[in-house]
């Protein structure tokens, strides 16, 4: 299905990159009614956290539900759309306008509105796969550790100063390397086999290849390859050698350090000795053991054809 035929349900944050969602989100709709017809295209506004997978748990008669914002509101519209009937989904576009934008990012959208509408007119529906987290899901990534802890450093950071982007996510990794490179010890059973135990200092699980506004941590991660990629990194490595592998990170370019491990698997537990920092698709998530998997085909999303 293509955003040409039924009803479309703009689900915009209004607050997102720092009060710019709300001009964005009128520009959008603009956009698409100018193509579609001023009745086809509905323009809801989330009003706080949680309302915007609130909505679209709620799209009935929709067609397409489009999530205008950063990475924190698509996901909440992806999970308000898992838990609708399979039968009864609508399919999920994109149009960002956030700080990380990591999930646009794998998807090849424009960071630019009025291009952005252009490419979901023009897309076609294709089913990607979805992570499971207990009870949440994630789009793009899932981690715990120094990664996760430089996810809430910036947006800390974020909120303080009022910048986004890739330096701010640097600025943190420093920050965080100079002064809480952390050892954080694990047990974890790759599809369900022999439980090992180790130490990570940081350990990603992609659905796609990005996260930190761009770093692309898992190059090689596919949206509708049914599988799970993993990234840990081992200690022991020097406050010096892991600031070197951080910045090789954000080209891909981390892979092949004998303290990087790649894996792919389809299930996942892992149980850490404490509760380490974690977030998912950029949002924070506690909790010491986490049972992951993938759904495979979860969502039809909008995604260019070029």
């Amino acid at each position: 299905m293509s955003p040409s035929e039924g009803t479309i349900l703009l689900i915009a944050n209004p607050a997102a990159q720092n009060g710019n969602g709300a001009a964005a989100a009128d520009r959008a709709a603009a956009a698409l009614r100018a193509q579609l017809g001023e009745d086809r295209v509905v323009l809801a506004r989330t009003a706080g956290p949680r309302h915007a997978s609130e909505i679209a748990e709620r799209a009935e008669g929709c067609s397409t539900v489009i999530a205008l914002g950063g990475d924190g509101v698509i996901h909440e519209v992806a999970g308000g759309l898992l838990r609708r009937p399979l039968d009864r989904r609508p399919v999920l576009g994109v149009v960002p306008v956030g700080s990380g934008n990591d999930y646009a990012r794998t998807l090849g959208m424009s960071h630019k509105v009025d291009e952005a509408c252009a490419q979901v007119l023009a897309a076609q529906a294709r089913p990607v796969d979805v992570g499971r987290v207990n009870d949440d899901w994630f789009l793009e990534t899932l981690s715990f550790g120094l990664d996760a802890a430089i996810a809430h450093d910036t947006v800390d950071r974020r909120v303080r100063t009022g910048r986004t982007g890739a330096l701010l996510y640097m600025e943190g990794g420093v920050d965080q390397l100079l002064h809480h490179l952390d050892l954080y010890r694990y047990r974890a059973s790759f599809d369900g086999g022999k439980a090992v135990d180790s130490q990570s200092i940081m350990f990603a699980v992609q659905i796609g290849p990005y996260y930190g506004s761009g770093f692309k941590i898992c190059p090689d991660a596919l949206v509708d390859d049914g599988l799970l990629d993993v990234c840990i990194a081992h200690p022991p490595v020097s406050v010096a050698r892991a600031l070197y592998i951080f910045m090789r990170a954000k080209d891909g370019k981390h892979v092949g350090f004998k303290q990087v491990e790649l894996r792919r698997c389809r299930t996942l537990r892992v149980e850490f000795d404490q509760a380490p920092p974690a977030q998912v698709d950029g949002e924070r998530l506690s909790g010491r053991t986490f049972d992951i998997s993938v759904d495979r085909g979860a969502l039809h999303v909008l995604m260019p054809t070029a």
